[in-house]
């Protein structure tokens, strides 16, 4: 079995460029950075940042477009895809990950993190989580207790 699977939540780094395939599809295409801490050899800490070439079609693209803003955080589920294209004789390569299901990040309070306030809608596909609950109290819990007898594996 074959696996292509990335997973990234970091922020933003330009706001999405939405266009339209010949098709009439839209495409949003943006950056995400994320960061890593670790010790060097001198047990000194350190920061590193990666960006992320990233790319949504459909109505994925259309959610991206409209509520995320440079420096709002995302999560992003999706495939790496290398496309390659020729340029004046040369050949060009870029690395991309193509979202297939994401959660908007926590909006900041006071409007730090760009765009408004209010509470996003969920992400496109076919789960049914909240994005950007910060209390425990929003989120709804079942009523009844749970066996270990009712789990199936």
């Amino acid at each position: 079995m074959y696996l292509n699977k990335a997973f990234l939540y970091g922020n933003l780094t330009r706001d999405p460029e939405i266009r339209a395939l010949p098709s009439g599809q839209q495409v949003a295409s943006f950056s995400v950075a994320t960061n890593r801490t670790f010790k060097n050899k001198e047990g000194q800490k350190q920061d590193a940042v990666e960006y992320h070439n990233v790319v949504a079609f459909g109505r994925l693209a259309d959610l991206i477009g409209q509520y995320m803003k440079k420096g709002r955080p995302i999560f992003v589920e999706g495939r790496i895809q290398t496309r390659s294209w020729e340029k004046d004789g040369e050949k060009k390569y870029r690395t991309e990950i193509v979202v297939e299901n994401f959660q908007f990040g926590p909006s900041a309070v006071g409007g730090g993190g760009g765009g408004d306030d209010s509470p996003a809608p969920s992400k496109g596909g076919n789960s049914s989580s909240n994005s950007g609950l910060g209390k425990d109290d929003d989120i709804a819990y079942p009523a009844e207790e749970i066996s270990p007898d009712d789990i199936p594996f």
